[in-house]
């Protein structure tokens, strides 16, 4: 079925959700899915559609078109918005270094399962994942990194991104600070997956820091990578309780296997445009 999706934020007033299924009924499309948030607080407005057309066999406009007829009710309620061809699958290059269980899930779930996005590409540090990934049928970049060619190294990286048309960029545990000029350029397309349930234990071994503290959940944190380490929009996280008996090879394990749920949601919500940012958070919606 084509379809589209519609995301929109705004401040909020009465009228908006009025005047959008107005639209739709005037194009003639059905709503497939609806998601609404209005914060009150906050006064604003949030939403997701996802629409066809509602006769069977007839054709959709191109997005263009389409947007250029829902324009004058943007304008009217100050709308952030955007509009995208449901087909349109998201482009999306890893970075990794040498821990590689949420490459291997990734990898996997875009193989195996139908996983929203593209992935045309993996960008390394190191050179210990280029058969694995060459086996995928994907390009390995091997760009090594140290304090005299980082700057060099990210130029390169982001015309690599360039090259192959990427629309977003996961960090899989990749184990390399970026740049505030890489961030800057990023913005709102860049997911980092960090090792603890934010905040965290930080610096060197944080699993057996965790450990000597006696800590009783251990988890995950998907975001968003900003100029701030770690602490961009938080998108997704999980926790799994602790025992007191658990070692910290044992806690790393979990941690492990809750990174990858939470990097695997965290991109399949941001490919199924189900993620607006608002300010210093996210809106999910589901």
């Amino acid at each position: 079925m084509d379809k589209y999706i519609l995301t929109i934020d705004c401040p909020e007033k009465i009228g908006i959700v009025r005047s959008v299924s107005n639209f739709f009924y005037e194009q003639g499309f059905t709503v497939i899915e609806a998601s609404e948030f209005a914060d009150l607080e906050g006064k604003k407005f949030f939403a997701r559609w996802e629409f066809s057309h509602g006769t069977e066999g007839m054709a959709m406009p191109d997005v263009n078109t389409l947007g250029e007829l829902f324009a004058p009710i943007a304008h009217e309620f100050q709308m952030n918005w955007k509009l995208k061809d449901a087909k349109v699958k998201p482009r999306v290059l890893l970075a990794v270094s040498k821990f590689g269980h949420c490459l291997n899930d990734l990898l996997y779930r875009w193989k195996e399962e139908d996983f929203p996005c593209e992935i045309v590409g993996v960008v390394s540090n190191h050179e210990d994942f280029r058969a694995k990934v060459e086996w995928y049928g994907l390009p390995y970049f091997y760009l090594p990194v140290s304090a005299d060619t980082k700057s060099q190294q990210e130029n390169k990286m982001l015309g690599i991104m360039d090259e192959l048309r990427v629309d977003l960029l996961v960090l899989a545990r990749y184990m390399q600070i970026l740049s505030d000029n890489m961030c800057k350029k990023l913005e709102g397309r860049a997911i980092n997956i960090h090792h603890s349930f934010l905040p965290s234990f930080k610096g060197a071994r944080p699993y057996h820091q965790a450990v000597s503290r006696g800590v009783k959940i251990t988890g995950a944190t998907a975001h968003y990578v900003t100029c701030d380490l770690d602490e961009g929009p938080i998108i997704e996280q999980d926790v799994q309780r602790v025992e007191h008996s658990y070692s910290a090879e044992m806690l790393a394990r979990l941690g492990k296997n809750i990174e990858t749920i939470v990097l695997a949601r965290a991109v399949h919500w941001h490919c199924q445009q189900r993620i607006i940012i608002d300010g210093n958070r996210t809106i999910i919606l589901r």
